[in-house]
């Protein structure tokens, strides 16, 4: 993918870490110029309380090949989001791919919580991250994004539109939340279509993202040792994966075959022939339904 985006501008909104920073740093790694944002930055964290910040993703992108610029914002300020885009707008004069990652959600929702039951302001708070925060961003962004045809636009969620219609998610506000962000892209697709952009709904699998490897106690070089313990992390992959998976889309000059739809970093890999960091191709939507969801004894054969 090397120099495939060289030229082209990008914004992953919500790229503190996760799959926001693997696909900042996979876009940079095909030469683009890329924008991350997020709200911790190295003289700031957010209420998330993390180490991550959007001040290292932007080195990371910059030393993969591309240009990485860090922009403090919060994406429910639509005064900010506006002024991020007229930054870029007044740098770039373009903007070619914009990425909806922003979450924010993981210490606000309670596992398998009934609605009446879970913290209120909690939820609320879990939906205006993780569904407003994209709605402002695509009003502010698109219009810049539309200035030149062949645009693309990434809402990120967890779960393909099929898995995701059949299996309840966690409790009512994240099931919402992920729903939403998919019925975004459906919309978007729509609205983007006949003016000469794309826009796709895209999950990662099983992510080894910051959170997940600290929660197992394990880093990126031991992660296999938690499967002692949950033996179906074998189906994992990095954030790396999901972030090629946008970059082959971005460097596709088909890619409105796409439009509307409901892709995952697995599906792309068969359609794009990319792997993970380890070389292998993880298919973790297939692995879920065949494998862990039916109970069935941990097996990666034929899913990685």
């Amino acid at each position: 993918m090397a120099g495939t985006l060289t030229g082209r501008v990008a914004l992953v909104a919500g790229a503190s870490r996760g799959a926001g920073r693997g696909i900042a740093v996979e876009l940079g790694a095909a030469g683009a110029t890329v924008y991350v944002t997020g709200r911790t930055t190295r003289g700031h964290r957010s209420e998330y309380d993390r180490p991550e910040t959007i001040d290292d993703t932007a080195d990371l992108v910059t030393a993969a090949g591309g240009r990485g610029i860090a922009v403090p914002t919060d994406h429910l300020d639509p005064a900010a989001v506006r002024a991020l885009v007229d930054r870029i707008d007044g740098e770039q004069g373009r903007l070619d791919v914009l990425v909806n990652d922003i979450w924010g959600g993981e210490k606000l929702f309670q596992w398998d919580t009934p609605v009446w039951e879970h913290d209120l302001d909690n939820g609320l708070r879990l939906l205006r991250l993780a569904v407003e925060t994209h709605a402002v961003t695509s009003h502010r962004a698109l219009p810049l994004l539309l200035r030149h045809p062949g645009g693309l636009v990434v809402e990120m969620t967890d779960g393909t539109a099929e898995y995701n219609r059949d299996t309840y998610r966690v409790n009512f506000f994240y099931d919402l939340a992920k729903a939403s962000v998919l019925r975004m892209a459906f919309a978007l697709g729509h609205e983007l279509g006949p003016r000469g952009a794309t826009a796709v709904a895209l999950t990662p699998g099983w992510l080894r993202s910051e959170m997940m490897l600290e929660a197992y106690g394990v880093g990126e070089d031991n992660w296999r040792d938690a499967l002692d313990k949950v033996p179906h992390f074998a189906i994992s992959e990095t954030p790396r994966y999901v972030g090629r998976a946008v970059a082959a889309l971005a460097a596709d000059p088909d890619v409105a075959r796409f439009n509307g739809g409901s892709l995952s970093s697995g599906g792309l890999a068969q359609e794009y022939g990319f792997t993970d960091l380890d070389g292998s191709r993880p298919d973790a939507w297939r692995y879920l339904v065949e494998v862990q969801d039916p109970g069935r004894p941990a097996d990666t054969t034929g899913y990685r």
